[in-house]
């Protein structure tokens, strides 16, 4: 079985990530805050762990970047941690904790798409601008100074 998880935005890349739940270890556990004697009785928090290096699932790209990007939440034995207790069912905290794997996974995997000839150029005309300007100013500089000097011959 695996979870498909669609974007929320309206990216043009709106890509589905698959997450095999079978390499998933899912626990629950008793939530924290509000919500009375419920909270006492039933275990709801969800906590979703896999660990990032064996995962066939995730290119090596992406799982050098989310190791880096989510060095707190990765324990010693190399898996990645999410809970999640923002609801008081199990079914929608498991969603959610998906849901925020899905966003690692897509933040990291994201890449910036290449400038264009025009951009390219347009950003050495604009350095080559900046250099004369700053070459302008240290001349004026220069010039003022040199006239504050004053000859003892």
């Amino acid at each position: 079985m695996s979870y498909h998880l669609r974007s929320n935005t309206n990216d043009k890349q709106d890509e589905h990530v698959k997450i095999p739940i079978e390499n998933l270890k899912i626990t629950y556990s008793r939530s924290s805050g509000p919500g009375g004697q419920h909270v006492n009785k039933v275990s709801t928090k969800a906590e979703v762990r896999f660990h990032v290096q064996t995962a066939d699932w995730i290119s090596e790209e992406v799982k050098s970047k989310i190791i880096l990007k989510n060095k707190n939440r990765i324990n010693k034995a190399g898996e990645l941690l999410v809970t999640s207790e923002v609801s008081r069912s199990q079914q929608r905290n498991l969603a959610d904790c998906l849901q925020k794997i899905s966003e690692m996974i897509k933040e990291a995997s994201y890449r910036p798409p290449e400038p264009s000839a025009e951009d390219v150029a347009l950003r050495a005309q604009r350095l080559t601008k900046r250099n004369e300007t700053r070459i302008k100013q240290k001349k004026i500089h220069s010039t003022i100074k040199q006239s504050r000097r004053v000859d003892f011959d």
